[in-house]
């Protein structure tokens, strides 16, 4: 078979394009069918339109609430466990947002909804939640940068397009356009690319055992957010 200039021009541009391909956007095409279902679900859909049933809305919450603690642990494991400067002030940065900002919409939005302080501590935990924070902790525990960043990756990232409707308004009652402007805006999208150029640097040259366990790490994430917003209405 003979192979044109212009053949050989094709198969070049295609390799580059599939090089181009990186780990966190096969890991997102991978996950495609159970991600889509969170971004998309029922639970969002009412955030967007104001219209959360008050007892979902307080189960929802509390539950998240009870993330917190790990998440605030995982981020200063990915500052511990980074390989650059750089990014360890990035990380950091980040988890004084969380420990502001965000936590204190939990304590303002707990108020509004009455929840009782027993409630806020020692809820009786989903099974979503209890997955998450033993996920959020195993990374935590491994000192391993790249699983750090893939549980942390999905988190962030997954709110991000959820929270991400140009084209709608938000909604009018003040708990749900604030937890949608928490996880949107440019600031929040920069962090999100961070997180990607930096889950895509550092499995770059991972063996493949390695590679593995961090993308079990990935998959279970997605389906933990998606078991978490169904558990909503449970």
């Amino acid at each position: 078979m003979i192979i044109t200039s212009a053949d050989g021009a094709a198969r070049q541009a295609s390799s580059s394009r599939v090089a181009r391909v990186t780990f966190s956007a096969q890991l997102r095409e991978l996950t495609a069918s159970t991600w889509d279902a969170a971004v998309g679900h029922r639970f969002v859909d009412e955030v967007w339109r104001g219209r959360v049933d008050p007892d979902v809305l307080t189960t929802y919450l509390v539950q998240d609430h009870q993330f917190v603690d790990a998440f605030l642990a995982l981020m200063g494991a990915a500052v511990a466990s980074a390989d650059r400067a750089d990014a360890r002030v990035v990380h950091a940065r980040q988890l004084g947002i969380v420990a502001g900002p965000e936590n204190d919409f939990f304590a303002r939005a707990l108020d509004t909804l009455d929840v009782p302080l027993t409630e806020r501590t020692e809820p009786q935990l989903l099974e979503p939640t209890r997955g998450f924070i033993e996920l959020m902790d195993d990374a935590r525990r491994s000192a391993d940068y790249p699983s750090c960043l893939a549980v942390l990756l999905v988190a962030e990232w997954l709110y991000l397009e959820w929270a991400m409707r140009p084209e709608e308004p938000l909604p009018e009652e003040p708990l749900e356009a604030e937890w949608i402007a928490l996880h949107s805006g440019r600031a929040f999208a920069t962090w999100v690319e961070f997180l990607r150029a930096e889950f895509d640097r550092v499995c770059a040259g991972l063996p493949p055992a390695h590679r593995d366990r961090v993308q079990e790490q990935f998959v279970r994430a997605v389906d933990l957010e998606l078991a978490f917003f169904d558990a909503a209405y449970t």
